[in-house]
C-alpha cells in the first residue's frame, strides 16, 4: 500500500515537472489604457525615470525603497538602481531607446528572482488622446514555468501594470 502511494506520488511529480517544462520559453505581459493627454505630454513621464517613479506602481509599493539614479536624467542610458521590500525586490531599470511614440527599457532583477526583461511603452494617438500600452517580455526559465502552474503570472503582474497606467492617467490628466 505505501509502495503504491509512493509510486503514484512520484508519477504525479514527474508529470507536473514535465507539464511545466512544456510551457513556452518566453512570456509577454501587456496592458493598455486610453489617456486624455497628447503623447508629447506622456512621453517625458515615461522617458525620465525621475518622473516615471512618481507613478510607477513598483516604486510606490515600498515607501522606504532605496534608489539611485545614474547616467542622463532621461532617454537612453538613464538608469535607476533600486532595492525594496519583498514586493519590489532588487534590481535596475535602464532606458535603452526612446522615440516620440515609444520608450524601451531593460529591467534587470536580482531579487527575489533573477530576470532580464524588455519593457516597452508604446504611445498611439487616438481620438481622445493617447493609447498607452505597457508591455514586458523575456525568457521564462523553468522556475517561472513551474510557478505559473500555481500562480497566474499574467494576472498578478497585469494588475500592477493596470495600477501603473491608472496612476499615469491621473498624473497626466490632472495637469492637462
Amino acid at each position: 500500500m505505501v509502495k503504491t502511494i509512493l509510486i503514484v506520488a512520484a508519477v504525479g511529480v514527474v508529470a507536473l515537472l514535465a507539464y511545466a517544462a512544456s510551457k513556452p520559453d518566453t512570456f509577454t505581459i501587456q496592458r493598455s489604457a486610453s489617456i486624455k493627454a497628447p503623447a508629447a505630454k506622456l512621453h517625458p513621464l515615461i522617458n525620465d525615470l525621475h518622473q516615471f517613479n512618481t507613478w510607477n506602481p513598483y516604486n510606490l509599493k515600498d515607501p522606504a525603497i532605496k534608489g539611485a539614479y545614474r547616467g542622463p536624467a532621461a532617454g537612453p542610458g538613464a538608469h535607476y538602481d533600486f532595492e525594496g521590500n519583498k514586493d519590489v525586490g532588487k534590481g535596475s531599470i535602464e532606458v535603452t531607446a526612446s522615440a516620440p511614440d515609444k520608450v524601451s527599457m531593460r529591467l534587470d532583477m536580482i531579487e527575489p528572482f533573477e530576470g532580464h526583461n524588455q519593457v516597452e511603452f508604446t504611445l498611439a494617438t487616438v481620438a481622445e488622446g493617447t493609447q498607452v500600452t505597457w508591455a514586458m517580455h523575456g525568457a521564462a526559465p523553468f522556475m517561472y514555468k513551474l510557478a505559473g502552474i500555481f500562480i497566474n503570472m499574467d494576472q498578478m503582474m497585469g494588475r500592477d501594470f493596470e495600477a501603473g497606467l491608472a496612476n499615469l492617467k491621473t498624473k497626466a490628466e490632472q495637469t492637462s
